[in-house]
């Protein structure tokens, strides 16, 4: 792993985000942010994918859970070189190819259609029963939100997912704590994730969801260790919502807002101050 190109890679997933946000107007930016950097270690560095043949049979698969937070997937594979990043201010609007939730007939290197939340792991499990079932050897990782848990699809999922001993599939789950109107403690309180997912079959690992060298060492270890043994993974990722993004961080409500080209200029702005005052720790 090359940490600071990680980094940056990171960085520049959030300011496409956000500039194609800016571009339509508005978008699900809280829950976008929290997913930056797990979306540049994995396309960086875990997954074996290739933008110049994105349905090669052997690739890993991604399948984004959290559908809503289809533009900083977008803003990946546009970075990764999937399509041109121009395409990116085309979000949302009349005509194109990048929607307000993932779709896979119309973007190039968008595995799995999903949006209604809680059925993208149903999805994910098929994929990696259907890929052992013709002995390919590939990975598949769901990137779920904490919010979305409280679907109880979910936790059939997992059981199926460990009764099936689907150990080519990593469980990614984005603990931010929010989901659309509020805390999940005080909506639907989640309890012990932890505990849960392990009394459901899961191997659990866990990492500060914002730093980038954790999220690979854990996910390295996630495979490794499905590679070792027959327990699927689940990885949590303890993120904040909004985060890297100024005007989302500080927002009480950042699920969904209005993004204007001087509030992008303003966060584009700090992200590259702190960019480089991580650079000048690392020396």
């Amino acid at each position: 792993m090359n940490i600071k190109a990680t980094m940056a890679a990171a960085a520049e997933i959030r300011k496409l985000t956000i500039l194609s946000m800016a571009s339509a107007g508005y978008g699900h930016i809280g829950g976008s942010m929290s997913i930056c950097d797990v979306l540049a270690v994995l396309y960086m560095d875990i997954m074996n994918v290739d933008p110049n043949n994105s349905k090669k049979a052997d690739r890993d698969w991604l399948v984004l859970s959290k559908g809503h937070c289809g533009p900083a997937l977008y803003a990946a594979l546009a970075y990764k070189g999937y399509f041109p990043r121009e395409e990116l201010m085309t979000l949302n609007a009349d005509g194109t190819k990048l929607p307000s939730h993932c779709d896979r007939l119309k973007t190039n290197g968008v595995d799995i259609s999903t949006g209604s939340l809680g059925q993208g792991i149903s999805l994910a499990a098929g994929v990696a029963l259907g890929n052992r079932m013709q002995c390919i050897d590939s990975m598949a990782y769901a990137i779920l939100g904490d919010g979305e848990l409280q679907e109880g699809q979910n936790w059939e999922a997992f059981q199926f997912i460990a009764h099936w001993q689907l150990n080519n599939l990593v469980v990614i789950i984005d603990n931010n704590r929010r989901q659309l109107d509020g805390y999940t403690k005080e909506i639907c309180d989640p309890l012990d994730l932890r505990s849960k997912l392990m009394s459901f079959g899961l191997r659990v690992l866990e990492a500060n969801g914002h730093d980038v060298r954790e999220i690979y060492m854990v996910l390295c270890k996630a495979r490794q260790s499905s590679a070792a043994a027959i327990q699927p993974t689940a990885v949590i990722l303890n993120t904040i919502k909004g985060y890297g993004c100024n005007f989302a961080e500080i927002d009480g409500f950042n699920h969904y807002m209005a993004v204007t080209p001087q509030m992008a200029v303003s966060a584009i702005a700090e992200i590259d101050r702190k960019l480089e005052e991580r650079y000048a720790f690392l020396g």
